[in-house]
């Protein structure tokens, strides 16, 4: 099936979304998600962050679909046209969205170990607004032990809920879910339940926000200060893969996640003896320097990214002054003598 997104065209299988068909093509055409998963079974359709406006439905029948739709769970169809970036309904639609999700949601950035690789913050410095136009109070909730390595903090919670499908599909007991109805929503245990199962730190890995904060890193250091590399070991627990990312600061292991891709999600889950017991580097076998996005917080200034040289060249015609001068102003290695008869 031909799909059409933004003008660009692309073949895919029957059974693709609009969403998965827009990170084929991949570019600033790519709709965000803060609820969809590609690893987890049934994730989507929940935040609205991903609505698309389709211009024509297909060949067959071409007419519009009168709705934005959300691109994650809206299939492609052969023919169809679908608009994104380039949509001001879209546009204002995801602002909208931003919105909503901030109404609740606390200014916790200069606090909170998600900062930096939040797609909270992508999605808000581009679609927010920098004034707020709520005014109620907002709903609060104090932070909570749901396990011996993970904390809660519910304020940050947008109810995308990645956390509870994680556990769902990775674990045979599930002591946790969304409680109450509405704006009472929230996520929590069970009356004396405590997530304890050995894949329950890959919650920490899916959130998208700072609702789930590994406890043995908490206010250790900021992500852009650490240096992040892939490791793996030889893990003998059924179901994990092994590798990983490792986040140094000198020769210290100050945490491990999961690797992730482009869309922040992790290629596979690791298990929690790898995530939390195993912070010696002699645990692992270094791969190399992690890459990341251009855009990342975490690539700036980093020994992976490949830096110009910089060479201060004034221009003559800029100063319209004799050579002598200009390499006083340029070059700081030359001392500027103001007794000097030159100058």
């Amino acid at each position: 099936m031909k799909v059409t997104i933004d003008g660009q065209s692309i073949d895919v299988e029957p059974g693709t979304t609009i969403l998965q068909a827009a990170r084929m093509i991949g570019g600033d055409l790519v709709p965000p998600a803060m609820c969809y998963y590609s690893k987890l079974k049934g994730s989507g359709g929940k935040c609205r962050c991903c609505l698309v406006e389709v211009a024509k439905g297909s060949e067959a029948d071409p007419r519009p679909m009168p709705k934005l739709m959300a691109s994650c769970v809206t299939g492609c169809m052969d023919g169809m046209e679908v608009n994104s970036k380039s949509s001001a309904r879209v546009t204002e639609a995801r602002k909208s969205v931003t919105e909503f999700l901030l109404i609740n949601h606390p200014l916790d950035c200069p606090i909170c170990d998600q900062a930096g690789e939040c797609d909270l913050q992508n999605l808000s410095f581009e679609h927010g607004n920098p004034k707020s136009r709520f005014i109620e109070e907002k709903r609060t909730f104090e932070p909570e032990d749901i396990g011996p390595h993970i904390q809660l903090h519910m304020n940050r919670c947008i109810l995308c809920q990645r956390c509870v499908q994680v556990a769902d599909q990775l674990t045979d007991n599930r002591v946790h879910g969304v409680l109450d109805r509405g704006d009472h929503a929230n996520i929590s245990t069970g009356i004396s339940k405590a997530i304890d199962n050995e894949f329950s730190g890959n919650m920490i890995d899916v959130c998208p926000v700072g609702a789930l904060t590994d406890k043995t890193f908490r206010f250790k250091s900021r992500v852009w200060f650490n240096k992040p590399f892939n490791a793996h070991r030889e893990c003998t627990t059924p179901g994990c893969c092994g590798k990983t990312t490792v986040w140094m600061f000198g020769g210290e292991i100050q945490r491990v996640t999961g690797r992730k891709d482009e869309y922040h999600e992790v290629e596979e889950f690791i298990c929690n003896s790898c995530r939390f017991d195993h912070k010696n580097v002699s645990d692992w076998v270094i791969e190399g320097p992690r890459e990341f996005e251009k855009d990342s917080v975490i690539n700036q200034n980093n020994y992976t990214q490949k830096l110009e040289k910089v060479e201060i060249d004034t221009e003559k015609n800029i100063l319209l002054g004799r050579d002598i001068d200009r390499k006083k102003i340029s070059m700081a290695e030359i001392p500027l003598n103001s007794n000097n008869q030159n100058s």
